[in-house]
């Protein structure tokens, strides 16, 4: 088995970095985590990940003038380290059309809601200030638009009596620690795939 060749892109801690590199540990999992990837150079995850010895990469927006200057930086990066899929794992950038076309149909996002509902930021207080009673999150396939491109899979929980923001996202991060990798190892091997990519 040929395992795909995964760079992962971060901002922070990389929660759910950890969950696809302990995935990736497995020699029967389809893919193999060959860099991490940040746009800030004290990000926590890359210590994880340079302990785990796996190479990595930091490179601030700020030193770039544009969107596409900085998006060429990481293309460049991703071509260095032969990348097959990209996942975005709490990175807090929004890319250049040009970088997301690119990469449509090799890179996966993981947001933290059952997608369409609560594109952007604050999805869980968004949750609960319409009174939903279940919530979840989505890995889905990144395109152009903001969190906008077809679900790989999602995982429902139920919003509680008393729920928080913080709570609510706590239930949530489980689930998204599960299925990244799953969604992973269906898209590595060819068993999810975005039509017209």
């Amino acid at each position: 088995m040929t395992r795909k060749r995964v760079a992962i892109l971060i901002s922070g801690r990389g929660s759910n970095m950890r969950s696809l590199i302990d995935a990736a540990k497995d020699p029967n999992y389809p893919a193999e985590i060959v860099g991490v990837f940040s746009n800030r150079v004290d990000a926590a995850g890359l210590d994880f990940a340079r302990a785990e010895g796996i190479a990595t990469a930091a490179r601030s927006h700020k030193d770039f003038e544009s969107r596409e200057a900085f998006d060429a930086a990481i293309d460049a990066t991703l071509e260095e380290w032969r990348v097959d899929i990209v996942c975005l794992a709490g990175f807090m950038r929004i890319f250049s059309d040009g970088f997301a076309r690119k990469w449509t149909g090799r890179m996966l996002n993981i947001h933290p809601s059952l997608l369409p509902r609560y594109k952007g930021l604050r999805p869980h207080q968004q949750a609960l200030d319409a009174g939903d009673t279940v919530h979840g999150c989505t890995v889905h396939w990144v395109t152009p638009a903001l969190d906008d491109g077809p679900a790989v899979l999602q995982a429902e929980v139920p919003i509680l009596p008393g729920d928080t923001a913080e709570t609510l996202a706590a239930r949530v991060l489980v689930e998204e620690h599960r299925i990244y990798p799953e969604a992973l190892a269906l898209v590595a091997t060819g068993r999810a795939r975005l039509e017209d990519a």
